[in-house]
């Protein structure tokens, strides 16, 4: 599996390509949810992209916000794993280097998400805990979560 970070500019048009497709198939077409996509978020240039790729294709894809662009702390999501690739322990690795990764990237900022209420569990395994009661976002329950800066 090749990982790879990188800012809206460093993609290149393959890449970019292939996780808006990524994308789309999980949560347009597989979720039957429409909803802006392209959210001027991508190309922030303290956006970064987390990419999991083997043999050219992208099996993994998360994307993680600065403090600010999306709330106060900073952010991740479009958690997505491939359809082939799901129950081998990918989108748990995924978690962790987006957790990791953010916590580089910004040491002091805590991280807020809008998770998928049916995924609450698989987020508080990482650290994250419920800040909310459930909303509907685009058709789908969520729940905001938090986790504290630098937390173990």
């Amino acid at each position: 599996m090749q990982w790879a970070c990188k800012s809206f500019d460093e993609l290149g048009n393959d890449e970019l390509y292939a996780l808006i497709k990524h994308r789309i198939d999980i949560f347009v077409v597989e979720q039957c949810c429409a909803y802006a996509e392209l959210d001027n978020k991508d190309s922030d240039p303290n956006t970064r992209h987390i990419l999991a790729s083997r043999n050219g294709t992208l099996l993994a894809y998360a994307r993680l916000l600065p403090p600010g662009l999306s709330y106060r702390d900073s952010s991740m999501g479009r958690f997505a794993v491939h359809r082939d690739a799901r129950g081998q322990g990918l989108g748990s690795q995924l978690l962790d280097k987006s957790v990791a990764q953010a916590g580089e990237l910004w040491p002091e900022s805590a991280i807020t998400i809008s998770a998928q209420a049916h995924l609450m569990q698989f987020y508080q395994r990482a650290g994250f805990e419920p800040v909310s009661s459930e909303y509907m976002e685009d058709g789908i329950a969520h729940i905001e979560m938090h986790r504290a800066a630098n937390a173990a």
